[in-house]
């Protein structure tokens, strides 16, 4: 007899895709996509998924051919989506910093903030939001919908600014253009249809599986260290070490030694290794972690 317990879950298709299955593996599915299949496998008997753009993923997930997915803040803003805003995520292709929206122009143009595009043109593919962020601040612009290679419209002449999505706005400069205002941070948000979201079973298993997308989320960026300490050093040590909770000690067999294991963020340990090796401490072990919750 089929599982009639099943969850709906929409997996983002283009640039967040690859990231997104990799998070879901270190979370602990196995999702397997097939050449030109929108339909992956899914190692949970309690899962279906269904691959579809991070634009189109709020409106599925509101008329509730999907009870949950994962898309940007940006589109569910865009398309002022009615659905539960169940957590973020801070997690892209490139980085785990939030991407942001910005208004933009030639290098060369004498545009240095938003009022000074009153009755210009700007192409962005966030036609909805880039209006309402324009008619809230009572400037007047045409805003143009852009099927692509936005940043190449001032260039040729068809915009007078764009409103892009940008990590590090190394393509914006690249194209020679200028930043004049960041419009909004967007991150991934896992979202719920809100019927499905009334559901104690089906809101259980999404909060379940948020918990463990965001452990493994936030265990990328920290790494666990085992050390041995010398007693009379202890206390030393223990003024350095971060940690997000206490540091586990266990007295070792070698008299006169403690066995110290602590989780770190990632970036501090390059520091931190060299200030423990001059407090004596020996036997450094850093390892990675799967989850952190």
């Amino acid at each position: 007899m089929a599982n009639e317990k099943i969850l709906k879950l929409g997996i983002p298709k283009g640039s967040l895709q690859d990231a997104t299955l990799n998070l879901f593996r270190k979370s602990g599915w196995k999702i397997d996509i097939h050449h030109r299949n929108y339909f992956p496998d899914i190692d949970d008997n309690e899962v279906t998924c269904t691959l579809c753009r991070a634009q189109e993923m709020p409106i599925y997930v509101e008329d509730g051919t999907l009870d949950v997915g994962l898309t940007g803040k940006d589109w569910v803003l865009e398309n002022e989506a009615d659905v539960v805003v169940v957590d973020e995520l801070v997690y892209s292709k490139m980085s785990n910093k939030p991407a942001r929206w910005v208004l933009a122009v030639a290098g060369d143009s004498p545009y240095k903030r938003p009022e000074d595009l009153q009755g210009k043109k700007i192409a962005t593919e966030l036609v909805n939001f880039t209006k309402k962020y324009f008619k809230d601040a009572g400037i007047d612009v045409e805003v143009e919908f852009s099927w692509g290679a936005t940043e190449a419209k001032v260039v040729a002449g068809l915009a007078d600014a764009i409103v892009e999505v940008t990590e590090t706005g190394t393509t914006i400069k690249a194209h020679g253009l200028r930043i004049i205002a960041e419009l909004m941070q967007t991150c991934t948000q896992i979202i719920a249809n809100k019927k499905a979201w009334e559901d104690e079973w089906k809101r259980t298993k999404i909060l379940e599986m948020a918990t463990l997308l965001k452990g493994a989320l936030k265990a990328e960026r920290m790494v666990g260290l085992k050390m041995n300490v010398r007693e009379g050093n202890l206390n030393k040590v223990l003024d350095i070490l971060p940690s997000i909770t206490s540091p586990t000690i266990a007295n070792l067999n070698q008299k006169g030694w403690i066995s110290v294991e602590v989780v770190v963020d990632k970036d501090q340990v390059r520091d931190l290794i060299p200030n423990l090796m001059r407090l004596g401490v020996e036997g450094i072990i850093e390892y990675p972690l799967n989850k952190v919750i």
